[in-house]
């Protein structure tokens, strides 16, 4: 949520900046500000009142000593205290109209993020590997899948629905290995590691920036009623954690790492990804969560995203790296870098992990704050969170670049230790 004191200091600013998303947010911002000014006006008018309130209640004591009649008195405050009730009131509804219509708003890109209007405008920043060439026409993940025997989505079909997979054999094994191997590099670099709920309630959507857009746009599983919500992703509780806290200064930057499954509705609708593993309802990942003062936020987006980095590297797995333009940035990040990586049937760089810093965006949201001295004033910390990485992607990205010509895999060498293999062939 945006800081309402540099809405109100800088409009126009904020207006431009928000206007490189792909919309027109200065209206909302006009709405925003109009309600603002009444809210400040009503509190200001409401001060005065509880000043005449405090020097009438003075009088009645020093009236009634002088034997002097207080009945008009006492009517007075009486009409004085149904105006202050009311008063209280109308700001009450005024502040909860504001923060529904600063949650609808996005976060500002940072300025070092360049503007346009979807990928094609993202900036490349750097590669590591070289696509991988072979001698005989590759196949897609899912076509391998099924020759091997391990990926089955038919039979998903049948007990679910569409976009949900069975692993089988060493397919299961290969997910699980990616897991452990995810979760042991990230610990051994400094990552707590935290096993989430995989539901969540409407405040903590509310925290991280998926409720109201995401949840009303029905990319959100709700269970109860609309209760609770299956995660999207581990960022969800692993942020919220620490809602409604104030942090020790001194213990940032703090880091965490959680599996969970995560669970999304809007999958796509159309092309090659409605099949296999790229785009599933749901999908096992990693993700990788931060907390950090504002001074270094920028420098812990860096080493985020090369960590990340590291477990592709580990795995041989050739990617890029983009910087995400205004148009394309996700609706709380102010910077975010995508690691794309290399999808042989697809001819291409597909999303593998997204890292995103989104300052005190959701900070605001969820009351997240830090102090650096006991006595001083709480500060907002600054949030960031990335893949570390999703993990059916990468099962597919193996896949398709450790194929062989007579349709097995080879694993790569980091996961045969876990795997108890170094190929997977047909049975």
């Amino acid at each position: 949520m945006l800081d309402i004191s540099i809405i109100r200091a800088n409009p126009d600013e904020v207006k431009a900046r928000l206007n490189t998303r792909n919309g027109d947010y200065s209206a909302d911002i006009d709405a925003i500000l109009a309600i603002d000014a009444q809210r400040r006006e009503l509190t200001q008018l409401i001060e005065g009142k509880k000043a005449d309130q405090n020097a009438a209640s003075k009088r009645i004591p020093q009236m009634k000593k002088a034997g002097e009649d207080t009945t008009e008195l006492m009517a007075e405050l009486k009409k004085l205290s149904e105006e202050i009730s009311a008063g209280f009131s109308k700001i009450s509804e005024l502040e909860a109209q504001q923060r529904e219509m600063l949650l609808a708003v996005p976060n500002l890109p940072n300025p070092d993020v360049a503007v346009g209007h979807d990928d094609a405008d993202n900036v490349e920043i750097r590669r590591w590997g070289e696509p991988t060439k072979f001698e005989f026409e590759p196949q897609a993940h899912w076509d391998i899948g099924a020759g091997l025997g391990i990926l089955d989505p038919e039979s998903a079909g049948k007990v679910t629905g569409t976009r949900f997979h069975f692993y089988r054999g060493l397919g299961a094994r290969l997910e699980r290995a990616i897991i452990n191997y995810f979760l042991n590099t990230h610990t051994a670099n400094g990552y707590t590691e935290i096993f989430p709920p995989f539901m969540v309630s409407r405040d903590s959507m509310e925290g991280t920036g998926q409720y109201p857009k995401f949840v009303q746009n029905e990319g959100a599983y709700s269970v109860n009623g609309g209760e609770y919500y299956l995660i999207p992703t581990a960022e969800v509780p692993v942020t919220n954690m620490h809602r409604e806290e104030i942090l020790d200064g001194a213990s940032l930057p703090l880091y965490y790492c959680a599996y969970s499954a995560c669970f999304r509705a809007e999958a796509g609708s159309a092309g090659r990804d409605t099949r296999g593993l790229i785009r599933q309802h749901q999908f096992n990942k990693v993700e990788l969560v931060k907390f950090a003062t504002p001074e270094t936020s920028y420098d812990e987006l860096e080493e985020l995203t090369a960590e990340a980095e590291k477990v592709l590297q580990g795995l041989g797995l050739p990617y890029r790296v983009v910087s995400l333009c205004t148009g394309d940035l996700g609706f709380c990040s102010a910077k975010t870098y995508d690691i794309e990586v290399w999808m042989p049937s697809y001819g291409r760089y597909v999303e593998i992990s997204s890292c995103s810093n989104f300052e005190d965006y959701q900070a605001r949201r969820a009351m997240i704050r830090y102090k650096t001295d006991v006595k001083g004033k709480p500060k907002m910390v600054h949030t960031l969170n990335g893949s570390g990485v999703a993990v059916g992607r990468t099962v597919a990205a193996i896949l398709e670049n450790y194929q062989n010509p007579d349709g097995s895999v080879t694993i790569p060498e980091a996961l045969r230790e876990m795997m108890g293999t170094d190929i997977i062939r047909k049975n």
